[in-house]
Formats: C-alpha cells, sequence, structure tokens
C-alpha cells in the first residue's frame, strides 16, 4: 500500500489563512521526513467556513519549498473552471519546480456554487474533463508545435514554453465511480479513486473492472487506486476515540459542509445520491456526522496503531484501495497532537501494511 497526507486544508477556529498554510507546510515537512509516498490537497472556491485552498499551482509550488521525496499534487484542478491549456503549462512548470515530482490530478467538480461565479460549464464538466485529459497527453507527447481540436476547445500551432521533466508526462489521476469512466481511464493508465462516501462494497465490483480493463492494455506500471478517510492515532483506542469524537463532529456540522457551514447541504447530498439510485452513499451523507454509524462501518480510521492497521486491511480488502489518502488535520485538533498522529501512523501503520496487496 501507498499514503498519502491529504489536505482539503480546513479552516481552523483562531487562525488566519497564513497561519494555516504554515501548519500545512510543517505537516508536508514532517510526512517528508517520515516516508509517505504522496501529498495531495484539494481545489475548492467560495467557502470560507470549509476549505481555504483555492489554488493548486500554489499548494504544490508552496509543497516543493518544504519536501524533498514526496510525489506532490492537487487532487485535483476543477477542469471547468480554467482553460485547459492554462493546466497544462502550470503542470509543465509545476514538474520542474518539484524536480519530476508531480501527480497531476484532474477532477469534473460536484458543486455549482463553484462555477456560477466563474460562469463555468458545470452541465458539460465531465465532456471537459476528458478534453483537458487528451490535451495533457497530446502536448507533452508532441515534439515541437502541436494542434488539438477537442468537443470544446481548439487550438493550433501551440508551442509550450516549458515541457514536463517526467516523460511523456506526469501520472495521471481522476478520481471515478462511474464505469464508463473508469475503462476510459484504465485505457488510458490514468489513476483513480473515491471518498469514503461512496460505500466500498458497491465501488469495489467497479475498480475490479478497472483492474481488468488496465490489465488488457499492459501498462508499464501498476495503478493506483486512492480512498479518502479522516484518520487519527493515539496510544490506546480510547485516547484515540476520547480525543478524535470532538474534532470529528466539529468537522461535519461546522465546517465540511461543502462551504455551508454544515447542516442541510448533507441532506442535499443524500438526495442527490437518491436521485442517481445510489442509496448506500445516501445513508453515509445522513449519518456523516454520527460518529458512531462512521466507527461502527469503518468509514474512519481511528484508534491504536494496531486497531488502525485492521481498520484499514479490512477497508482496503472490502473496497480495493491500495493508496490511503489520510485526512490528518480534524477540527481544532491541537498541533502537538496532530503531530504524534502522523508520527504513530508513519512509525507503525505504514510499515506494517507496506506489503499488503488488497488490489
Amino acid at each position: 500500500m501507498k499514503f498519502a497526507h491529504f489536505s482539503h486544508v480546513w479552516n481552523r477556529p483562531g487562525m488566519t489563512a497564513a497561519q494555516r498554510y504554515e501548519l500545512l507546510w510543517r505537516e508536508l515537512e514532517l510526512c517528508d521526513e517520515l516516508g509517505y509516498d504522496y501529498g495531495f490537497a484539494v481545489e475548492h472556491h467560495f467557502s470560507p467556513e470549509e476549505s481555504w485552498m483555492a489554488s493548486p499551482a500554489i499548494y504544490c509550488a508552496g509543497a516543493a519549498q518544504h519536501t524533498k521525496r514526496m510525489r506532490i499534487g492537487p487532487m485535483g484542478y476543477i477542469v471547468a473552471l480554467y482553460d485547459p491549456l492554462r493546466i497544462v503549462e502550470e503542470a509543465a512548470m509545476l514538474d520542474n519546480v518539484l524536480n519530476g515530482r508531480l501527480e497531476l490530478g484532474l477532477v469534473s467538480g460536484i458543486l455549482p456554487k463553484f462555477f456560477r461565479p466563474y460562469k463555468a460549464d458545470f452541465q458539460n464538466r465531465r465532456i471537459l474533463t476528458e478534453e483537458a485529459l487528451a490535451l495533457v497527453q497530446t502536448a507533452f507527447t508532441s515534439d515541437g508545435s502541436f494542434d488539438f481540436s477537442g468537443p470544446v476547445h481548439s487550438y493550433e500551432a501551440v508551442s509550450l514554453s516549458v515541457k514536463p521533466l517526467q516523460k511523456p508526462y506526469p501520472p495521471i489521476w481522476i478520481q471515478s465511480r462511474d464505469l464508463e469512466t473508469l475503462r476510459l481511464l484504465a485505457e488510458q493508465g490514468v489513476h483513480t479513486g473515491s471518498l469514503f462516501f461512496m460505500p466500498r462494497q458497491e465501488v469495489a465490483p467497479r475498480y475490479r473492472q478497472y483492474l481488468e480493463w488496465w490489465a488488457e492494455t499492459k501498462h508499464p506500471y501498476q495503478p493506483n487506486i486512492g480512498y479518502w478517510s479522516l484518520v487519527y492515532v493515539d496510544e490506546t483506542d480510547e485516547k484515540a476515540r476520547a480525543e478524535a469524537t470532538q474534532h470529528v463532529i466539529h468537522a461535519f456540522t461546522k465546517v465540511f459542509g461543502f462551504g455551508d457551514g454544515g447542516g442541510v447541504s448533507y441532506l442535499e447530498l443524500a438526495k442527490n445520491f437518491e436521485k442517481r439510485g445510489e442509496l448506500g452513499a445516501a445513508e453515509i451523507a445522513r449519518n456523516v456526522a454520527d460518529i458512531d454509524f462512521l466507527m461502527d462501518r469503518k468509514l474512519m480510521f481511528i484508534g491504536s496503531p494496531d486497531t488502525v492497521i485492521q481498520q484499514i486491511r479490512e477497508a482496503a480488502t472490502e473496497g480495493l484501495f491500495n493508496t490511503l489518502m489520510c485526512e490528518f488535520n480534524i477540527g481544532f485538533l491541537a498541533e502537538d497532537k496532530l503531530i504524534r498522529s502522523i508520527e504513530l501512523f508513519a512509525r507503525e501503520v505504514m510499515p506494517a501494511l507496506r506489503d499488503f496487496e488488497p488490489c
């Protein structure tokens, strides 16, 4: 298994944005020293109650200055908010700034509120994301200038000032649970994954099919399937549960409400899942602030190192993921306890799971 420090760069009480970024860099420096594989962050907008990360490029450039080994990336660019050629140019520059350590995440986006101020095309976000994937591949595999004609954007005789260090291009991630999309990703050698909102037993068959398609294409590297969840490790189960509870409840009632301060947005999310026939996801959304519900279903990994190891083994086997994206900075967790959790996870949990191959 592989392990990522993942950050929504959530708002923390009593902190300015500047202080929050400084804490983020300290987290990444520590993770880099401790052997984490990746550092990832979201792109969110217009959410002062929730995420303070509106720029993937700034996250990657800042992380580059505070890490030496970890692979760094956005998870990911919300494609429809950009001319995709801007993503191409930024990715090329960032891979050089990171000395060949960029992981390029692209997402279609799920929240209309991010799109409206930009007057971006929410309805065609999936088409735009697939187009951006094709553009990245065309731009970075072309010698000299290139032409590109997609369903929305066309370019003629474009010459990039900078090409990425990694050849043919940095690894690409597109989070998805849609079978049609997963087939495209497998064929194109693109990594994928999901959030804990999607029941693992429902997405596992889709990822099994994705792995079969990947094997048929015979890529020279193995696929990564990511899974995002909250993680807190302490010396005992009792200490971990006692400490984490208040922060999880805070995160899911005051912060991670998709920018609305919590509450009703989860009901709206549940309704959206129900409309799509995803009843398991709707149940998780309705109960996301119930720590007993989350713990009983191992949707979070909270406990002593031995307990967390077992939780992750069971969840990865059920959900068929091999890359755990760990959100460590939860609620208003004190920095010393945050650091201890990151250290315990690295020193006791990661070594026990390194050779574990759930998929």
